[in-house]
């Protein structure tokens, strides 16, 4: 699936998108479940509650809000991908996380939960033809293409892991 064009979603959202290196995301979203992994697995339960700053998401607070972007994004990719002309609204994710219940999970759990709705979605996303991919949208009152979607998809997964690796493990 080729890089979305800027015109293809909110400036915002270059956050995320500029993190996917070249042409084809799909190496960056099958290859981010075994960093997950490799980063959480082993890691002791305790540390999970762990946030690095008052007011921030602890460790399984972080892995939960992946878990909510991959359902959301999947969402939108599949409503839009359709011809769904529906706007899609936002969603709050601080509301999110405060009923998720992520600090009550073993890692594992969060691991496996995530690991089932991105190979869902890989999917999704195999079977989008090119046509499908540049179709277009509205998300969050904003216009964006499938494959922006996509991308982004990829991208939060980045943008949180830099974070995770920055902020909580260093």
């Amino acid at each position: 699936m080729n890089r979305p064009e800027t015109n293809e979603f909110a400036p915002y959202y270059n956050t995320y998108v500029s993190t996917v290196e070249g042409n084809n995301v799909m190496p960056v979203l099958e290859s981010q479940t075994a960093e997950l992994r490799s980063i959480f697995s082993g890691m002791p339960e305790e540390k999970g509650t762990f946030a690095y700053a008052e007011g921030k998401w602890t460790l399984k607070e972080a892995l939960s809000h992946l878990i909510d972007g991959e359902r959301i994004f999947a969402y939108r990719i599949l409503r839009i991908s359709r011809g769904d002309k529906t706007p899609i609204e936002g969603f709050e994710q601080d509301g999110y996380i405060a009923t998720s219940n992520a600090n009550d999970r073993p890692f594992a759990n969060l691991l496996d939960e995530f690991d089932l709705q991105r190979r869902s979605n890989l999917i999704l996303v195999k079977n989008i033809s090119d046509e499908g991919s540049r179709r277009m949208g509205t998300a969050s009152d904003n216009p964006i293409s499938v494959r922006a979607l996509v991308y982004i998809m990829a991208g939060h997964v980045t943008h949180h892991l830099r974070v995770i690796k920055e902020r909580y493990l260093s």
